[in-house]
């Protein structure tokens, strides 16, 4: 059932690291209570520490109405393609299953197409029911304190996941492909093991070259955990 003056903000974190997840979040807030996002100095993820996200994020989750955290492992990612979907459409589905779940009545999305109505009129296909309006932006986090916290919730998430990958595995870097450590990472790791590790994703233009350059004489499906 529809929550009237219930407003939502969806964002992601992780779309580009060659390691780890894609963390997806959905956070709610009644709208009475929504002003408290900025008066706590919620904004674009990305322009926070990480100690302040880890703050922050504590902050809106005692006083959010309602939120949802979706985790696309790196073997998911890879999976899309057996189904012939891109990255965008994977996060369509995703942030659409977080929306049926909270069913707000308000939505406002950071869009990941370059066409910010589709993006926005996709989700809604898949929706099984009607919300009020869905607003989709490029940039949503910067411009919408609710965008903002759900990009907070999402980036501190994969921030503890990447922690703990550390803790066990070294210094893997941000997991980005313009990380030199995260390139010396893998490039260690399969010399030393021939394949590469669960929480990377092979379908990755990176990892593949890596695989190339450092054991080019097997199938490349000899090389996935």
């Amino acid at each position: 059932m529809k929550k009237a003056n219930l407003i939502c903000g969806i964002d992601e974190a992780g779309k580009g690291p060659v390691i780890g997840p894609l963390v997806i979040c959905g956070v709610c807030f009644n709208e009475s209570k929504i002003a408290i996002l900025k008066e706590v100095g919620v904004r674009d993820s990305k322009k926070l520490s990480p100690k302040k996200r880890t703050q922050l994020a504590k902050v809106i989750k005692e006083n959010c109405h309602s939120l949802e955290v979706v985790i696309v492992s790196a073997k998911k990612i890879d999976d899309r393609e057996k189904d012939r979907i891109t990255l965008n459409r994977l996060e369509e589905l995703k942030m659409a299953d977080i929306i049926n779940k909270l069913q707000p009545d308000m939505i406002y999305v950071d869009a990941a197409d370059v066409n910010e109505e589709r993006f926005g009129n996709s989700i809604k296909m898949l929706l099984h029911y009607k919300p009020t309006k869905i607003i989709s932006k490029h940039r949503a986090d910067d411009i919408y304190p609710i965008v903002s916290a759900a990009s907070i919730i999402a980036k501190d998430t994969r921030d503890t996941i990447i922690g703990e990958l550390k803790q066990k595995y070294g210094d893997i870097g941000s997991g980005y492909p313009s990380d030199k450590r995260t390139i010396d990472f893998l490039r260690q790791w399969v010399r030393k093991n021939k394949k590469v590790p669960y929480f990377v994703r092979t379908s990755w233009k990176t990892t593949k070259k890596i695989l190339n350059e450092e054991v080019g004489s097997k199938k490349i499906t000899d090389y996935f955990e």
